[in-house]
């Protein structure tokens, strides 16, 4: 892709509003915190300190809405400790040029790696760099900063306190989670009737894991019907894959795949009814058709072989998911660390050495995430030197525009710089207006500045571009409490924030961190997890006796966050104007379906794994020997541009076909493994035949 092709497709993606889902009733109560902390400072304080304590409880509801799994209580908390701590600093540092200068550079620089913790880390890092920077156009003493620091941690505390005392559906997200996936097996058994090899995206999956991750304290209060379907959901997938398949399941016609048919309708009419009330906190109401079907029926069609096994693990399967959902509301009792000791998510204190770990893998100068935070450090400290040597005032609005525009990654950066430009000309633009025009006192600009606020919690998932139109908006309402002019307001407003966003985004030009060039480093990455995962499943097949369920799950899920972290990496790659000389689109695409049918054929084969008292299979232990002896060869032939060699389990494969024969389902699978992994070395060596396709790198 070309730099012109890029930079249209990112202005277009920024300037995208989404349909979405809205939440009326958070948004008015993150709204009433905003609206509590500025009445109580302006009956009671001053508007300067009304305008001090907003950005508190405007940033603590911001950080309520992010999608996280964390209680809201907890966000707003940790968000007012650290603006509070900003706050402070910033006041100190202030009346020193060079001394604000310096921390704004250090702060900037932490608040970048914070991004190596996750994106809700990074996004209230960034919030403490914007308070900071507004921090220098206040008044500045010890005794100032302590207060003004105190304010602005009173404006946190009151979102956190009207969370706690005006709840709005509780475990609502973990039920939302836990409910789509649920809704998405059902579309899968639904696509599976016509499509026996029906893709699966595994993300609902995930974040319904992600969802059941509880700290100690919430294991005590997390109602029962979100205890235990998620683990049935995740047996599922594999049995309907089974069933489905023409392979290792029911023919591909006939009255055995009528029956299969049926089996998967009814199947996604019980999960769309679970997951209804799931969602909806009821008990499960099932039609009589479906359970009709999914009686074992003493006449008609009967199915065979592993087709009869997979269906018969279906109604059982589908008979646990009910039984665990169809039960009152109500909370459990404290889990035993052996119950949970995977689903355990630390408390805040005990995140911190997990974060320290996670900063310090990334501390490296070829990680995107260190890139970044030396990126928006010098940009910070570019942005905030230029824009004081410019008549405008409110010199802090250039450097806090490419604080908050900026990104690890290109796409997402240059999409917010044109989303922020563009909604900040609206929202300064309609608030300018409106401050023209009416002329509103103190009380009034206090009220319109809420309004906007409640708009942005209303309409924030919609696009950036419409946040950035309520923020600028905001602004204007509230420097309008302190007695700002709008004519200044609304100049200054949109020329800072040009220049804030076009250094943002010409940073990123000089001092990128691009993603193409690790797509074969991701690829090696998912082939290894995938080849782990299938290790993990013949091991079973080649000692049943020595069972390890643990062993396999654990490889699941390892593959599915391969998976995902290629495809996220291919489809930030895709909107980077840079070429990979060493895979093309086409190499790419064969490559990703040859990595995604391994990984089907593993999952199906861990649908049909015997029982402990099954006998052992040597040949499924020689074919996983010769497979684990090719995996770190073919690895790092993928990195090295290479043609990975899978002649070794060709070899035993072969053999374990002459000794057992190819009707089992482990032969089977194994050579449907085989084939995948052809695929995927024809896959990546057909761009370099003849040099022909060398040119046609991808952008």
């Amino acid at each position: 892709m070309t730099w012109s092709s890029a930079l249209k497709k990112t202005a277009r993606d920024g300037l995208t509003i989404e349909r979405t889902r809205l939440e009326p009733l958070l948004a008015l109560r993150g709204a009433a915190g905003v609206a509590i902390v500025v009445g109580l400072l302006l009956a009671f304080g001053t508007p300067k300190l009304a305008v001090s304590s907003a950005f508190g409880a405007f940033a603590a509801g911001v950080a309520t809405f992010q999608r996280t799994w964390r209680p809201r209580v907890t966000l707003a908390v940790v968000v007012a400790v650290g603006l509070g701590a900003s706050t402070f600093l910033g006041y100190l540092a202030a009346p020193h040029h060079a001394v604000f200068v310096a921390l704004l550079a250090v702060w900037t620089l932490l608040a970048g790696m914070a991004w190596a913790v996750g994106p809700v880390s990074g996004l209230v890092a960034t919030q403490t760099i914007a308070v900071m920077l507004v921090t220098v156009t206040l008044p500045t003493s010890v005794v100032g900063a302590a207060h003004h620091a105190a304010l602005i941690v009173f404006g946190g505390l009151v979102q956190a306190l009207l969370v706690v005392l005006v709840p709005i559906r509780r475990w609502g997200r973990q039920r939302d989670a836990l409910a789509d996936a649920l809704a998405a097996e059902a579309d899968y058994a639904r696509r599976l009737r016509h499509d026996p090899t029906a893709r699966f995206d595994p993300q609902p999956l995930m974040d319904a894991r992600d969802a059941a991750e509880l700290t100690r304290r919430q294991a005590r209060y997390r109602p029962g019907q979100l205890a235990g379907p998620r683990g049935v959901a995740e047996r599922l997938r594999p049995v309907l894959a089974s069933l489905a398949d023409p392979v290792l399941g029911a023919p591909a016609e006939g009255p055995e795949r009528d029956r299969v048919r049926d089996l998967l309708g009814a199947a996604a009419t019980v999960l769309d009814a679970v997951a209804r009330a799931i969602r909806r906190g009821e008990p499960v109401r099932l039609p009589p058709e479906a359970m009709a079907v999914l009686e074992v029926p003493e006449s008609g069609p009967l199915l065979s072989g592993p087709a009869r096994r997979s269906a018969l693990r279906l109604i059982a399967l589908l008979g646990d998911v009910v039984e665990a959902s169809d039960e009152p509301v109500r909370t459990t009792g404290p889990a035993t660390e052996q119950e949970r000791r995977d689903l355990l998510r630390p408390s805040v204190p005990r995140l911190v050495p997990v974060a320290l770990r996670a900063v310090r893998r990334e501390a490296r100068w070829s990680s995107p995430i260190a890139r970044h935070a030396v990126r928006v450090s010098a940009v910070s400290c570019a942005g905030y030197l230029l824009a004081a040597g410019l008549p405008l005032g409110h010199g802090y609005w250039a450097p806090m525009t490419s604080v908050m525009v900026m990104r690890p990654d290109f796409a997402r950066t240059y999409e917010r710089g044109v989303a922020r430009f563009a909604g900040t000309l609206v929202g300064v633009g309609v608030g300018g207006v409106v401050t023209a025009f009416l002329h509103p006192g103190v009380y009034v600009s206090a009220a319109l500045a809420v309004l906007c606020i409640g708009l942005l919690y209303l309409l924030m998932r919609t696009g950036y571009s419409v946040t950035s139109a309520c923020i600028g908006a905001y602004v204007v309402f509230l420097l309008g409490i302190a007695g700002e002019g709008w004519s200044q307001t609304v100049q200054a407003r949109l020329a800072l924030t040009l220049l804030g966003g076009l250094l943002a985004m010409a940073a990123y030009a000089v001092f990128p961190a691009w993603e193409t060039p690790r797509l074969r480093d991701r690829l090696a990455g998912w082939l290894r997890a995938n080849g782990e995962y299938a290790l993990a499943v013949l091991a079973v097949y080649a000692r049943p006796a020595e069972r390890k369920a643990r062993r396999v799950r654990e490889a699941l899920l390892d593959s599915r966050a391969a998976r995902r972290e290629w495809e996220d990496a291919s489809a930030r790659a895709r909107k980077e104007p840079v070429r990979h000389r060493g895979l093309s689109r086409s190499a790419e695409r064969a490559a990703e379906a040859a990595l995604a049918t391994m990984g089907r054929v593993t999952m199906l084969m861990e649908a049909h794994l015997p029982d402990r008292q099954a006998a052992a299979s040597p040949g499924a232990e020689e074919f996983a020997s010769a497979l684990r002896a090719a995996l770190p060869d073919a690895i790092a032939a993928i990195r090295e541009r290479a043609r990975p060699d899978w002649s070794g389990p060709r070899r035993a494969l072969a053999e374990w076909q002459r000794r057992e024969g190819d009707t089992g389902v482990a032969v089977r699978g194994a050579e449907l493994l085989t084939d995948a992994l052809d695929e995927l070395s024809e896959g990546l060596a057909a761009p370099r035949r003849g040099r022909a396709g060398r040119g046609a790198g991808r952008g």
